[in-house]
């Protein structure tokens, strides 16, 4: 028996302007909202000045909600997400001028269609899965230090404290292709996601992370408990939180879903053209259903054989495409970030590093006094 098309999920979403940024301007935005075939859940990290992040965070998150508004399916889901992306940086891109030059944000989207969730990340807000008591990072930082963490250059404490820990290296109205990273994994009944500006996650500890997201308090008062650690690690930072717990799992959709890419953050147009490429198989699905009806119809006394074939040959090609599925799913939830009982992996090996990624080659800005 089949499955329902379509998730339950039940969600919350909170932003503070922090402890240190008290009386100023929030420049997080943040979006949660229901969809026919599930929810769209997104967060917004301005910089460039108080008024600028501000209006660059709000930008990037009206312009997703009305390109992903229901009723715009022009393609599948993960296309749609990419240009919307596009779309939000174009948005940005075209006020950047005057006082408002140099603006620019951050932007992690998260789509739940049907039984899958698509990301779309720009920057270094944080998507989290947890699943089984184990928490699973989505996402990797756009970052100067996080470049320094994978490099084996700085631990994840190093990044922390680093002075730089504020320089992104892609961001949101930075040039006219918005560079970004695109994937998506299914969902199942009792996973619960998290998406989250670094205002939270450059403060609280994984760790920690898991056991406030472990201990079964509603979607927002998660939220709120989340908000309060924060606060009181110092609260450096504007914080946002968009906590969704999926209460029944949909069926997967009908296309392939986008893996994630071993280099990290390309241009748009590279990772649609991309995804137009998987639709292939879905293609291959409809003719093979058109010419096995073709068949049936022009060859009567060999109906029986030429439906038998034609619906194994499809039942084959959409056995393949689930268990290829399944084995992206483990590759991309190999490691956890944090289990129920222990912390996360062992630290990198720590070399101390002067240089100044200012001077480095890419598109880094930093948000220093936002």
């Amino acid at each position: 028996m089949r499955g329902p098309a379509t998730p339950s999920l039940s969600f919350g979403a909170l932003s503070d302007v922090g402890i240190q940024r008290q009386g100023g301007i929030n420049q997080d935005a943040v979006l949660a909202q229901s969809l026919p075939n599930g929810g769209l859940f997104a967060v917004a990290d301005g910089m460039g000045g108080h008024a600028a992040g501000e209006l660059a965070a709000n930008l990037a998150l009206d312009t997703v909600r009305q390109q992903l508004a229901p009723g715009l399916h022009r393609s599948a889901a993960p296309v749609r997400l990419a240009e919307a992306v596009q779309a939000a940086n174009m948005a940005v891109l075209r006020h950047a001028v005057g006082e408002y030059v140099g603006m620019g944000t951050t932007l992690l989207v998260g789509l739940v269609d049907r039984g899958a969730l698509l990301i779309a990340h720009v920057g270094d807000s944080r998507a989290y899965l947890l699943r089984g008591g184990q928490l699973y990072r989505l996402t990797e930082d756009h970052s100067w230090v996080a470049e320094q963490v994978r490099l084996g250059h700085l631990t994840e404490e190093d990044a922390r404290q680093h002075q730089w820990r504020s320089v992104v290296s892609n961001a949101l109205g930075a040039e006219e292709r918005v560079r970004l990273e695109l994937y998506g994994l299914i969902l199942k009944t009792g996973d619960r996601v998290l998406l989250c500006s670094d205002g939270l996650s450059s403060v609280v500890k994984e760790s920690a992370l898991l056991t406030l997201l472990s201990a079964g308090h509603p979607p927002k008062d998660t939220a709120q408990r989340l908000i309060a650690a924060a606060n009181a690690g110092g609260g450096p930072d504007n914080i946002t939180a968009v906590v969704v717990d999926v209460e029944r799992e949909g069926r997967p959709p009908g296309y392939e879903l986008p893996v994630r890419r071993s280099e990290g953050p390309v241009h748009v147009d590279v990772l649609v053209n991309t995804q137009k490429g998987n639709s292939m198989q879905t293609y291959l699905l409809l003719t093979l259903a058109y010419f096995t009806l073709l068949g049936v119809i022009l060859l009567p006394s060999s109906r029986t054989l030429v439906g038998t074939l034609g619906v194994a040959v499809m039942v084959g090609l959409m056995v393949a495409q689930r268990l290829s599925l399944a084995r992206q799913a483990r590759a991309f939830l190999a490691q956890p970030a944090a289990a129920r009982g222990r912390t996360g992996g062992p630290d990198a090996p720590r070399a101390r590093t002067d240089e100044d990624p200012r001077r480095s080659t890419g598109s880094a800005s930093s948000r220093g006094g936002r």
